[in-house]
């Protein structure tokens, strides 16, 4: 019998990922034999970690925080939306090479508009957080052709440079897309996404004033579990309709799968399944 091909998800923290149940379920809906764990790496020792990885015969591996930036200069190949983020939380191995992508995006916008029935065109969305997960979800929410989209971030100028980067996407696609203050991001938005470290830093408010919200505005956190509930709570006592980021999480796992196995797993099935085990 021949080894279980190896993949795993790497971060700090990592203990806490779905990840590894999530890629069992697919394995086990489209018939492929793998192992997936996950491996923690130290802030200071994540490129020595990989490497071990890859050459112990792994696969492939997931990013997460904090490591989604320093994933993508290991590279020797990128995806073109991994260059455009400039972070990467899919990494596939072949011999010497290492190629990035990243599907946090695809993945958001796919639980937006399949799982939550939100269709983004023409809307009025509102991201916050330029880090490695804003930087991530940040194309593929132009691709959807919202109306206008707003950026906001605690440092200003590293939200000015990443709508920089994705100014002519925003144009081909005709959205508007700018900046502004975290103190004053506008009113009244469609979609609001938190894709900054407050609910992961264990935060108790949320990032924005509540007039963000209006009646109904799907609030998204891409967070899950116990650190997201802050950030739902608040979304849910001010009209909105909340939604962590298991979807999201679900989804782009179901894009690296593809990518690495050649098949596409269905992803309602699990994502119920999580929901259920949630309560």
């Amino acid at each position: 019998m021949t080894d279980l091909d190896r993949y795993a998800v790497f971060g700090h923290p990592v203990q806490h990922s779905l990840s590894p149940q999530i890629h069992q379920a697919f394995a086990e809906q489209t018939g492929q034999r793998l192992a997936y764990a996950r491996l923690w790496a130290p802030l200071d020792g994540f490129e020595a970690v990989l490497r071990a990885f890859v050459a112990g015969g792994g696969r492939g591996a997931n990013v997460t925080v904090p490591f989604k930036f320093e994933a993508l200069r290991l590279a020797t190949r990128r995806s073109a939306r991994a260059e455009l983020a400039q972070a990467a939380n899919v990494l596939s191995f072949d011999g010497e090479e290492i190629h990035a992508d990243n599907s946090d995006g695809v993945g958001l916008v796919r639980d937006i508009e399949a799982n939550a029935g939100c269709a983004l065109a023409g809307r009025r969305v509102l991201l916050i957080g330029a880090g490695g997960a804003g930087a991530g979800v940040l194309g593929p929410l132009l691709e959807a052709a919202p109306a206008e989209l707003t950026l906001v971030n605690r440092t200003d100028e590293r939200a000015q440079d990443l709508v920089l980067r994705h100014d002519e996407l925003a144009r081909g696609c005709g959205v508007r897309l700018r900046t502004a203050s975290l103190h004053a991001p506008g009113t009244a938005f469609d979609v609001v996404i938190n894709a900054s470290a407050s609910s992961l830093e264990g935060a108790t408010a949320s990032p924005v004033a509540e007039t963000v919200l209006r009646p109904g505005t799907l609030a998204v956190d891409l967070m899950y579990g116990p650190k997201a509930q802050p950030f739902l709570d608040w979304a849910q006592r001010h009209g909105a309709q909340p939604r962590d980021g298991l979807g999201m999480l679900v989804e782009q796992a179901a894009e690296a799968f593809a990518a690495w196995r050649g098949v596409r797993p269905q992803t309602a099935p699990v994502l119920a399944a999580l929901r259920a085990l949630k309560g």
